[in-house]
């Protein structure tokens, strides 16, 4: 079975998703970004797989369901980041990240039997999901990453080292104020969407 990494940030005020400011104070970014945590770890949680790592930048907190392994980001840059988590990996990986908090359970599933690798492109021209049945931390390092061409650099990378290559459906991360009234309107039951209905009716009061 696969292994399942989610790479994140602890959610405190002035540290995550401050492109969500304004129109949201730090405190309310903050708060949405737990609740996009909050839903993926929840996806991963109801999605079969051999282990579910929490790959973090900061201290857990009661938004952490169990069954989780929790391991600290290292230093240095996303790519660096990114290879590690899949160097503690010895077997089938699935790394994804806490801005698409529209996933689910079967968009998680995968099966690298015919293909070596998962992309999932982003909208925003990165990637919210990358899949490698035999992890090499090699095939990240060195890619640029926050730029328009990320994803397709990486998918290259992907390519260019002669992997079968199986693509996801192309996902909206949650940036900015669009990007999470558009995302919200893809899960109208998601924590996410619940907490940005507080947090905009508090900017209208």
């Amino acid at each position: 079975m696969t292994t399942l990494l989610v790479i994140a940030k602890e959610p405190l005020p002035g540290r995550v998703k401050t492109r969500l400011t304004p129109p949201f104070t730090p405190r309310e970014a903050a708060a949405l970004a737990e609740a996009a945590l909050t839903d993926t770890l929840r996806a991963v949680a109801a999605t079969p797989a051999a282990r579910r790592v929490l790959v973090l930048d900061g201290s857990p907190g009661p938004w952490l369901p169990s069954g989780f392994e929790v391991v600290r980001q290292c230093a240095g840059g996303l790519d660096e980041r990114l290879a590690a988590a899949f160097a503690c990996c010895d077997g089938p990986a699935l790394l994804i990240g806490m801005d698409t908090p529209q996933v689910a359970p079967d968009l998680l599933t995968v099966d690298f039997d015919g293909c070596d690798a998962y992309f999932g492109p982003a909208r925003d021209g990165g990637f919210w999901a990358l899949g490698l049945a035999e992890p090499d931390p090699g095939l990240l390092r060195g890619v640029p990453m926050s730029t328009p061409s990320t994803g397709a650099v990486q998918r290259a990378r992907l390519v260019g080292a002669g992997l079968r290559v199986r693509d996801l459906p192309c996902l909206r991360d949650v940036d900015t104020a669009p990007d999470a009234t558009a995302v919200a309107a893809l899960a109208p039951g998601s924590r996410f969407a619940a907490r940005l209905a507080e947090c905009t009716a508090a900017v209208s009061r």
